[in-house]
């Protein structure tokens, strides 16, 4: 007998791709004209696409739906011209036809959220930039005074509830937070849906994908766009309740030898106001002892 699929295989994450793409394609963008009657499909229609992409309504069909699951690299690429992806998501799309080939037994267990000590003492040596490093599901696992100060109130959440996009979306700060809180809940969604697309199983994905569909409707009607880019800033404002309106430099980086750790951290010119008030957020951030620290994750 057949090994069965797991629920929310990759194949189907290959189909709502695509039908998210497709219907938030309009024909003006793609060069086709219409007609002046009423068009009941948003976006795209299939056979449009279809056409579009030199391959047949049926076999389309059948990939939407998850019944074809191995189309070939040409398909793929030509799908993608097609609907006029960019490079980020084209390659997410090659990654999701590449996993739709695969049978997914098991889900596979969530990344370790050890963090190496010489990169706890890497967030000491940034000081006083806020640093702090986040899984791939956008935990917090560690930080300096001043990175985790940065997102006001945060600290007031145990140590393994807190995350970027739980933040984002649940902590009642969070609007006050950020001027742009669209823009960057539009950012953090895409980068979620890009994870999870390519691991739909895995269990600290859908943890906290299942706890903000529940909770959200902000996020469930900005996970059913299904965006897996963004627009980043890499300077961010923040309206602090301690230290008053900064705005500093955000950089984002991968952490090599980690299970898709990121270091985030955040700067400002010497001698401006936005440096004195990141200065000010460091010397009066909360300076919590190791040991402290360390009862507080066991308790969370």
């Amino acid at each position: 007998m057949a090994p069965q699929r797991t629920t929310g295989s990759s194949d189907t994450e290959l189909g709502r791709f695509l039908r998210a793409r497709r219907t938030q394609t309009s024909p003006e963008q793609v060069g086709l004209s219409i007609g002046t009657g009423l068009r009941r499909t948003p976006g795209l229609r299939r056979e449009e696409l279809a056409t579009l992409s030199g391959i047949s309504i049926d076999y389309y069909v059948r990939l939407e739906r998850g019944k074809e699951t191995r189309p070939s690299p040409s398909v793929i690429d030509a799908l993608a011209r097609a609907l006029h992806l960019d490079d980020e998501e084209h390659q997410h799309l090659r990654e999701l036809a590449a996993r739709a080939a695969h049978y997914a037994y098991e889900p596979p267990p969530p990344p370790s959220r050890t963090v190496r000590p010489h990169l706890k003492l890497l967030l000491e040596t940034l000081r006083p930039s806020p640093a702090y490093i986040v899984s791939r599901s956008m935990d917090f696992l560690a930080w300096n005074p001043g990175g985790l100060a940065l997102y006001a109130g945060l600290a007031d959440w145990p140590a393994r509830q807190r995350n970027i996009a739980r933040y984002l979306f649940l902590h009642p700060t969070a609007r006050d937070l950020f001027p742009d809180w669209d823009h960057q809940i539009r950012g953090c969604v895409a980068r979620l849906r890009a994870q999870a697309g390519t691991a739909p199983d895995a269990p600290d994905l859908a943890g906290l994908v299942g706890e903000l569909l529940l909770k959200s409707p902000d996020f469930a009607k900005l996970w059913e766009r299904y965006d897996v880019t963004g627009r980043k800033h890499t300077r961010k404002t923040f309206h602090h309740p301690h230290v008053g309106t900064l705005t500093l430099s955000a950089q984002s980086m991968n952490l090599e030898g980690t299970p898709g750790q990121r270091l985030g951290v955040y700067v400002a010119e010497p001698g401006t106001p936005d440096h004195d008030a990141m200065l000010l957020l460091d010397l009066t951030a909360p300076q919590v002892p190791a040991k402290a620290e360390a009862q507080h994750r066991a308790q969370s």
